[in-house]
């Protein structure tokens, strides 16, 4: 009978190194827990697994180490199918993260624990190293963390007590990891969705902090000629009692709104906001609020794709992590943010449920391109959704980069054309009148 070498952490958080005899791997797991251990890494000695004769590599050598983890997830006692069950079931999924902890940091710590775990550290030596990597929420958070796996907890359990760092999609991996063995793959596959996430997010913030600085510019200097340069001007032209122009009379009635009614255009603004808010609380609004940014010229592609790359890259990553897809497409759906996909989801999830493949309900929903939908049909006939999902995830954020790029190349001359033409009748409102008193002094 095949022997198996795995490391593990104990009731008391010790790690073991010791050999167990089994049938295979995913029975070597199972005997591993039924001793009361954790195991972290387990590999058959002196030649290859099950696994690995189908095609499976061990941790650390390339993404498709993880092709077994579904039947290991499956078959190992921890259950993985109701432990994301149960994820899904909590509310606050995909919360934002508090008490100082941001995506990148989080991004990073997944990163550089994924990388101890694969040269062999125990997980409780690498949360202890990585504690001293940080500082403030998160180190205080690692450190109650590693505290909790020395004290017996498992990795996921002790995670699960720091929801606002650690959302559900997050645990749901790593417990996928813990039953299939296969930690350190887990976590490494997690760290690079979450540093693409994260990559993606900065690109379209980036795209859109300098249209928006220079609008509140613009807004402002325009903000202070109406109520403190136009009405010295009025005031001249009331002293030399000369008949304006209607283009100057408007830009005057502008400027005596501006600085008698300002209030007026706060509680405007407030209003907006406020009545976006409630429309987006309620379905139909959201639903309605999502298909007009989608539609937005110039920036609803740009929006529409990075959404579509979002989708893609969460879903392969909890597939090809050994998440059943029913539970996968739930997650996904509760973490994209946007109603209209939600309803595309719910779609393929009843699909499913009735024996039918995903990429049918997806077409019919009208949202996903048709190069997308090929290519998930494409996934499904051969049996590699997941990585045909972080191809589309990778091809999609390649598109949102060029429209990026052509988006802000269009908007800088429109932008400058604006206030071009805006200043333009400022000065021509004002000058006009001024020609006449001219006139009239001399």
């Amino acid at each position: 009978m095949p022997v198996f070498s795995f490391e593990a952490t104990d009731g008391k958080g010790k790690v073991l190194k010791q050999d167990v005899e089994a049938a295979n791997r995913d029975d070597a797991i199972a005997k591993i827990r039924s001793m009361g251990y954790y195991p972290t890494k387990v590999s058959q000695k002196g030649g290859a697994s099950q696994q690995q004769k189908a095609g499976v590599k061990r941790a650390g050598s390339s993404e498709e180490e993880v092709a077994a983890k579904p039947q290991a997830a499956q078959s190992a006692g921890y259950g993985i199918e109701a432990a994301v069950e149960e994820a899904v079931a909590k509310p606050g999924f995909f919360t934002r993260l508090k008490g100082g902890v941001s995506t990148s940091q989080l991004a990073n710590f997944t990163v550089q624990l994924g990388i101890l775990l694969e040269a062999g550290l125990p997980i409780v030596r690498s949360l202890r190293i990585l504690q001293g990597q940080y500082k403030g929420a998160l180190s205080e958070q690692v450190k109650t963390i590693a505290d909790d796996v020395e004290g017996g907890a498992s990795f996921s359990e002790a995670l699960s007590h720091h929801p606002g760092t650690f959302n559900r999609l997050y645990i749901s991996m790593v417990r996928a990891g813990e039953a299939g063995g296969v930690l350190d793959v887990i976590m490494k596959r997690l760290g690079d969705f979450l540093e693409k996430s994260v990559r993606l997010k900065r690109r379209v913030i980036g795209a859109m902090i300098y249209p928006a600085v220079v609008i509140l510019v613009a807004v402002a200097v325009l903000g202070f000629v109406m109520a403190v340069i136009i009405p010295k001007f009025k005031k001249m032209f009331e002293e030399f009692g000369i008949e304006l122009p209607a283009i100057t009379q408007f830009l005057l009635s502008v400027s005596g709104f501006v600085v008698d009614h300002w209030y007026l255009l706060v509680f405007g603004v407030i209003g907006l906001v406020a009545l976006y808010k409630l429309a987006g609380a309620s379905g139909g609004g959201r639903t309605a609020i999502d298909k007009f940014k989608m539609s937005m010229p110039l920036v609803g592609d740009v929006i529409k794709k990075a959404v579509l790359a979002r989708f893609s890259r969460t879903l392969g990553t909890l597939i090809g992590s050994g998440v059943p897809i029913l539970q996968a497409l739930q997650i996904v759906k509760e973490a994209i943010g946007n109603s209209v996909i939600e309803g595309a989801v719910e779609n393929v999830t009843g699909s499913i449920k009735e024996g039918e493949t995903i990429a049918e309900p997806l077409r019919q929903s009208g949202v996903f391109d048709e190069i997308f939908v090929n290519m998930i049909d494409v996934g499904e006939e051969t049996g590699e959704l997941d990585k045909m999902l972080n191809r589309i995830a990778d091809n999609y954020e390649e598109e949102v980069d060029v429209k990026v790029e052509s988006l802000m190349s269009v908007l800088e001359p429109v932008m400058i054309v604006c206030l071009g033409v805006v200043v333009g009748i400022i000065v021509v409102a004002l000058f006009m009148p001024l020609m006449s008193i001219i006139a009239k002094l001399t």
